[in-house]
């Protein structure tokens, strides 16, 4: 035989289960909170690029360039890059010459030639950016097991953009006291984990700076984060403009509205 609950009963049922799910909300998100506890702090940095009206300074992308060619290009790679991008509005703009100069200087792979061989020749404007290793198996050989990640749009790929660059190289330091650290890992306290296989890239004075910026491993750290926002964001500043001048069209047409409104609406009685 069926029985029907009393309206009363219902009542005590859903205050019931209101009361279980309040009582396993806080179990349900203390594992998320534990996580973001354990994240690295890293700390924002004043970037001129930042902001509706940002712009990047020319000099230290220039700089920031310089790092990556004889620091990090050993290592990781620019395949969305080509050299001509370095010379274009809104990013290092380098001359011409400079682009030409700077390509030449590496050997780039090309081919079949007539003989259905491969051969090396001097750079080209043209050119992407060479790879330090054939391929991720060579890659990862030459780095004890890692993968060196391709630069090209690391800025955006990782949160935090160049405040996290910038945390990471200048996070390194020796392991406090009882912090246990795996064979081949170096420390890192902006790293999760602060554990990573990569030893630190920057030390003092290991970039010959020609426009009388101090070497410092903070010069260098902030140069090649910025460049490296610039390579994942290449259009910023075309996109500022825009938008400010999007803002101007907005403000005009919102007085024009006003004053037609006035103008129609000035000849009716109220």
């Amino acid at each position: 035989m069926t029985q029907i609950a009393s309206p009363a009963a219902k009542k005590v049922g859903l205050k019931a289960a209101l009361a279980a799910c309040l009582l396993a909300l806080p179990l349900a998100f203390a594992p998320a909170a534990h996580a973001a506890g354990d994240a690295p702090h890293i700390e924002a940095q004043k970037w001129s690029f930042s902001g509706p009206f940002g712009m990047f300074d020319r000099g230290q992308l220039q700089r920031g360039y310089k790092v990556y060619k004889e620091v990090c290009s050993a290592c990781h790679g620019m395949r969305l890059l080509h050299f001509r991008n370095l010379g274009e509005p809104g990013g290092p703009e380098f001359s011409e010459a400079a682009i030409k100069a700077l390509a030449a200087s590496v050997e780039v792979t090309d081919g079949p030639n007539d003989e259905g061989e491969m051969f090396t020749r001097p750079g080209r404007p043209s050119d992407a950016f060479p790879s330090p290793f054939p391929n991720k198996q060579a890659a990862r050989a030459a780095n004890n097991g890692a993968y060196p990640p391709d630069l090209s749009v690391i800025a955006k790929a990782r949160a935090g953009g160049p405040d996290y660059i910038f945390a990471l190289l200048t996070g390194y330091s020796d392991p406090p006291a009882g912090f246990e650290l795996a064979s081949g890992m170096n420390y890192n306290k902006a790293f999760p984990g602060h554990q990573i296989a990569m030893a630190a890239p920057l030390s003092e004075e290991v970039v010959e700076y020609t426009d009388g910026t101090a070497p410092t491993v903070e010069n260098y750290a902030r140069d090649v984060a910025a460049f490296l926002m610039w390579t994942a964001e290449p259009k910023l500043e075309e996109r500022h403009k825009i938008g400010f001048r999007f803002m101007i069209y907005l403000v005009l047409l919102a007085g024009i509205a006003y004053l037609a409104k006035r103008r129609v609406w000035s000849n009716l009685e109220h």
